[in-house]
């Protein structure tokens, strides 16, 4: 599901349950030393779902200990993500040389609990879910924009070092299977180049939502024409 969405060059890898083979760097068991059952098992598998995805890679693993505001630090050289929720773990990667940074997100396919929408929303994008919900049922768009948000949060802090809050995004959401996020904030420099708009895509399957953003390098960078013309939101 998630490899289907990450951008050419990245590769990624996932699991439905805990392998009983799954095993933990001594760096990484200190890191979840205190950590209850439930939070080592997701800790675990999603890191078994890495070292297979940087194996495909063709890079050697090393411990992903968790540094500030609980980013992973990736081996040299590299860009990834990790993901986590109810019965499904992943991680993608991907050389440094094509991608500038890369966020997944899963979620489970279903609605935010009441309440919840508005403190990780614009205005505009509460109105936008409205309209799907309304016009094309059977997707909790209200998780996914959440789940688009945390991929793009995950995407931007690598590059930048500092938090991005849920309103300094704004995302707009193609039913097709792509979304944009517009930030609303200067954005970070990427070969010379501020960076505003994060393209991402998204997909649901199997009760899951999954999204998946990469920031390319420059000379990997579509042109203008191209970017517009797959990534322009047809709303409804």
């Amino acid at each position: 599901m998630i490899a289907a969405l990450l951008p050419p060059g990245a590769v990624g890898a996932e699991a439905r349950h805990d392998p009983p083979e799954a095993r933990l760097h001594p760096a990484e068991e200190a890191a979840i030393a205190r950590a209850v059952e439930t939070r080592r098992r997701e800790f675990t598998t999603v890191r078994h779902c890495a070292r297979t995805a940087l194996s495909e890679l063709g890079c050697g693993y090393e411990p992903l200990v968790p540094g500030h505001r609980g980013a992973p630090g990736w081996p040299a050289g590299v860009v990834g993500s990790m993901t986590h929720c109810a019965g499904f773990r992943a991680a993608g990667v991907a050389r440094s040389t094509v991608l500038a940074s890369l966020g997944i997100d899963a979620e489970p396919d279903r609605p935010l609990m009441p309440g919840m929408l508005a403190p990780v929303s614009l205005p505009a994008e509460r109105e936008r879910v409205a309209e799907l919900m309304t016009h094309r049922p059977g997707v909790a768009w209200d998780r996914l924009l959440f789940s688009a948000k945390e991929a793009v949060y995950k995407a931007w802090f690598p590059l930048t070092g500092r938090l991005l809050d849920f309103p300094e995004a704004e995302i707009l959401i193609d039913p097709g299977g792509t979304f944009r996020a517009v930030l609303l904030v200067p954005g970070p420099v990427v070969g010379g180049r501020a960076v505003g708009v994060f393209h991402g895509r998204w997909a649901a399957a199997e009760g899951l939502l999954a999204t998946a953003v990469g920031v390319p390098q420059p000379a990997r960078a579509i042109s203008r024409t191209s970017a517009a013309r797959e990534f322009t939101p047809n709303l409804l």
